[in-house]
């Protein structure tokens, strides 16, 4: 199971959306959209899990590909360096 970011989101971006754009390329185990707190909206990323050739498949499909206006940005979600708490310094 491979974990993908994907940015540039317009805010109009729904889970439903998202899984409709990425289902093409495999089964998507599971959709975190980020959204802001007050108004519900999508803050322009959000993170989704497929199995691993499909990830592959989906970034090649998608990566700069234009979505509601916006071109998208598909890659694997970079992991925190060890021993860092995801703090800011």
């Amino acid at each position: 199971m491979k974990k993908l970011f994907v940015g540039s989101l317009p805010p109009s971006t729904t889970e439903e959306s998202l899984q409709a754009l990425f289902s093409e390329f495999g089964t998507v185990r599971s959709i975190k959209l980020v959204k802001d707190l007050f108004s519900g909206t999508c803050k322009g990323f959000g993170f989704l899990e497929m199995e691993g050739h499909e990830a592959r498949a989906a970034i090649a499909g998608l990566d700069g590909k234009s979505f509601e206006g916006n071109f998208l940005k598909v890659k694997f979600e970079e992991e925190k360096g060890r021993g860092q708490k995801g703090r800011r310094r």
